[in-house]
Parts: C-alpha cells; structure tokens; sequence
C-alpha cells in the first residue's frame, strides 16, 4: 500500500488480463482505468483504493506480499513465453 492524493493504494494482479478484466469489472472499476506499463514490472494492473480492498478480498482476491508478487510475476512471463 501506498499514498497518493491523501488515499492509501494497492495493486491488484491477476493470472492473465482477461481474469484481471473481469474480476475489475466486478468491483466496478472502469476498463480505462487498466494501467499497462513496459518499466512496470506488473505491466498490467489496476490501482485500487484502500476502501475498495475489502470489497476486493470478499470477492476473491487474495493479499499478498512483494515477494509472492515477485514469484506470480516470473510465473506468468514464464508462460506467457510459452
């Protein structure tokens, strides 16, 4: 987590975009708001506010730390190269 603004943030991550999508149009996040970012190293992710993680964990996400993040991260580049 994060501040920026006055608002604390996290990332939210998933398996492939189309999960990520579909999980963030559930939370009523807008498809604009998507952040795909080469020097990024989770190039594709939503940013969401620290009031909209509980809805985020109910529904299905699971906390993480940077180093789980890390290992999903090689995991997914792995098969993406496939």
């Amino acid at each position: 987590m994060w501040e920026w603004r006055g608002r604390l943030w996290c990332h939210l991550l998933a398996d492939s975009d189309e999960e990520l999508h579909a999980f963030a149009a559930g939370l009523g996040l807008k498809r604009a708001w998507f952040q795909e970012r080469e020097a990024a190293p989770w190039k594709g992710h939503y940013d969401i506010p620290e009031e909209l993680r509980a809805d985020a964990v109910a529904a299905g996400a699971v906390e993480v730390d940077l180093r789980h993040v890390a290992t999903h991260l090689r995991a997914r580049r792995a098969r993406m190269r496939g």
